[in-house]
């Protein structure tokens, strides 16, 4: 079986900032899956469509900061950057 870290190191179409925000919505729709809330439920808590929720969710489109924090936040959770030098 291939892992996550294996799979993404073979991935050299998506750079890295789109990585990030990939991994952050992959963490966040995780917990809302530990959480044991429906997409349905969750939508209608963040004042969001199924269907939007959806599509942020299989990454159809790609989340903003905003999108990313206001989910994070129906979670209970909290979105923190930080600056590191490169």
């Amino acid at each position: 079986m291939t892992s996550w870290e294996d799979f993404k190191s073979q991935l050299n179409s998506i750079s890295k900032d789109e990585m990030i925000v990939i991994e952050t919505m992959a963490n966040l729709n995780a917990e809302r899956i530990k959480q044991g809330i429906s997409q349905k439920d969750f939508a209608q808590q963040i004042g969001m469509s199924q269907p939007q929720l959806a599509k942020i969710e299989h990454l159809d489109s790609m989340p903003s900061l905003a999108t990313l924090n206001r989910y994070a936040h129906g979670l209970g959770l909290e979105i923190k950057l930080s600056l590191e030098p490169v």
